[in-house]
């Protein structure tokens, strides 16, 4: 069977990341095109040896790809993705899926609406470590769910605020960090009803937030934390305990706790533990099993399952509409920062139609 043919469109740092495993030599997958008006992308594909165009619509003409990754700025996700969509291509888009809600939305719809498939980009759903995680919870290997925490605590470097929009509305740690706690949070726990949060910027003093706390109710009536910031030292990321980006320190801490009626589970370290049934007391040790996984590459994983979504062979793991719930709890933090209420995610999405 000859691999699918997949462009990405946007040649920035996670674009790519994605031209990187699509050049890799995988059977189910290959690289078709580009499509990046940089000089700076000309110069690395002439390089590299794979066709570039300068105009979307003209490498989708041209190359007619099976299926496209969006990685252009967030602005412009609903634009590019409405021109795959034209076309019947099949997309993966970059989180977040759009600026807002009612974007995200009316992209969701048209896609439905012409039978193309869509995904949302949030790779960690495909890393075993997750899939390892939700496997045991959703198994009872903890009991019921009741209470949960997800952490994202890191200092970003100076010079990542020389580019403008980083220090304005929208480009602080909650829509651009946090957004992956709360996909990996309702991976493991479910959808989220309600928000309640509060934001701070007194550390950088931009217009955005810099750091920010909420507390989630699940529908399932368990109850979580989540804690960002992006201006203090501290190892409590996934990225620094996952191992999945080479390019940072690698800390055995862990960024998600969730705890169940008959035990408990921390990632991504994946530390087990439990009470045997009947035995659920203070009074007697947790038991503890070390958990067996295969590592494999979240981002070649994801594109393997993007692979089968073209051909018809697989589901995504996570579609345009299920992002779009993950972008609505995201933005609900800041809504509920802002409103000094709690926000009710399904309101979120029932009133931006």
């Amino acid at each position: 069977m000859a691999p699918v043919r997949i462009a990405v469109i946007g040649a920035g740092l996670i674009g790519r990341t994605h031209i990187q495993v699509l050049r890799a030599g995988n059977p189910d997958y290959t690289l078709a095109a580009v499509a990046d008006p940089s000089p700076a992308a000309a110069a690395e594909a002439n390089k590299l040896g794979y066709s570039i165009f300068a105009g979307i619509e003209e490498m989708l003409d041209t190359a007619k790809p099976d299926g496209a990754i969006v990685a252009v700025p967030n602005q412009m996700h609903v634009a590019v993705g409405k021109a795959c969509i034209a076309r019947q291509v099949p997309i993966i888009i970059e989180k977040p899926i759009a600026d807002d809600v009612a974007s995200a939305l009316d992209l969701v719809e048209a896609a439905e609406k012409a039978g193309v498939a869509t995904m949302v980009g949030h790779h960690r759903r495909h890393n075993p470590i997750m899939r390892k995680a939700a496997e045991i919870i959703a198994g009872g290997g903890i009991g019921r769910v009741v209470a949960a925490n997800g952490l994202w605590l890191s200092h970003k470097p100076t010079p990542y605020f020389d580019i403008t929009w980083r220090k304005e509305r929208g480009g602080g740690p909650v829509l651009i960090n946090a957004i992956h706690d709360i996909d990996c949070m309702r991976m493991l726990c479910g959808d989220v009803e309600t928000v309640n949060a509060a934001t701070g910027n007194a550390v950088r003093k931009f217009d955005v937030e810099d750091t920010a706390a909420a507390v989630l109710q699940f529908k399932s009536g368990a109850l979580g934390t989540l804690l960002v910031s992006d201006t203090v030292s501290a190892p409590w990321t996934w990225e620094w305990g996952s191992r999945e980006n080479p390019n940072r320190p690698i800390e055995p801490e862990n960024c998600y706790i969730v705890a169940g009626t008959q035990g408990c589970l921390t990632v991504p370290t994946l530390q087990h533990r439990w009470h045997k049934p009947g035995e659920e007391s203070w009074d007697n040790p947790l038991l503890q099993m070390r958990v067996h996984f295969r590592p494999a590459d979240a981002y070649h994983e994801q594109m393997r399952n993007f692979a089968g979504v073209i051909r018809g062979t697989e589901k995504p793991v996570l579609s345009g509409r299920d992002g779009t719930n993950t972008l609505a709890t995201t933005l609900a933090i800041t809504e509920s920062a802002r409103t000094g209420r709690p926000v009710r995610v399904d309101e979120m999405l029932e009133r931006k139609r």
